[in-house]
């Protein structure tokens, strides 16, 4: 089990709980926009996964990633039970969390994962862990901090940027998660599940009306003019998209 240090809570104590899960490199700070937005009607906690962030040392296995989601939302919510939010990585650590602790996971958005990791989409997979391992990473922080200044306004850039980049710990991420058949696990899920992608999302976008349908409660939306990051290109809009999830299922409970 770790510590309270693996993550950020905002938000009403009491309130239905929201866990935030963060994509490949990056940590619990690519967050803090779409938090901002809901934190005053949920309690909102973002983590930081294994091999990222303050969990830099702990070595990344698909299980640690579930527990550290786990972890939290025994931590920070009233009943016992969230809605757990993840992009791209932490989408898929999400499902995780929901099959190997079920009882906890009241609903499910996957942001940018529609896509299974095996077969040829596992060579993607590969390549860019191979690639991270390649990079000095005092250079790839420069790259990625200047894309991300290039690309967003101060105050979406400036939290992704002081949470750092992680290349180890993304590296063995993607290489963790290949092969898990992901699309058979959200199969036999009877927990609520939600598919976002960003409309200019080429690799990650087309699938989703596909795994929404293989879902046994799945839906699927399109966020327009937003890429493989859409929380980050339009965090009012995924906000949005998150506290109507979210209500359904507090009313539904």
């Amino acid at each position: 089990m770790v510590g309270r240090e693996a993550w950020t809570a905002a938000g009403p104590i009491g309130a239905p709980a929201i866990v935030f899960v963060h994509g490949t490199l990056l940590t619990r700070r690519q967050w803090d926009a779409p938090m901002r937005l809901l934190a005053a009607r949920y309690r909102c906690v973002a983590v930081d996964l294994p091999g990222h962030g303050r969990l830099a040392d702990v070595p990344f296995t698909r299980d640690a990633a579930a527990d550290v989601v786990a972890d939290a939302i025994a931590a920070e919510s009233a009943d016992g039970r969230a809605v757990v939010v993840g992009l791209s990585l932490g989408g898929y650590v999400a499902i995780d969390a929901a099959a190997r602790h079920p009882e906890l996971v009241a609903g499910l958005v996957l942001a940018g994962c529609s896509a299974e990791p095996d077969g040829l989409a596992a060579l993607l997979f590969r390549a860019l862990a191979r690639l991270l391992d390649g990079v000095p990473p005092s250079l790839l922080a420069r790259a990625d901090g200047w894309l991300f200044r290039f690309r967003y306004r101060e105050r979406v850039a400036r939290p992704v940027i002081e949470g750092g980049f992680w290349p180890a710990g993304g590296a063995a991420a993607l290489r963790a998660i290949v092969g898990g058949r992901y699309l058979d696990r959200l199969a036999w899920l009877w927990t609520p599940v939600l598919l976002v992608n960003g409309a200019l999302d080429p690799v990650f976008g087309p699938a989703g009306a596909a795994w929404a349908s293989a879902c046994r409660s799945g839906r699927h939306l399109v966020i327009p003019r937003a890429t493989h990051l859409a929380p980050l290109d339009r965090p009012r809009a995924f906000a949005g998209i998150v506290a109507r999830f979210a209500a359904g299922i507090a009313r539904e409970a």
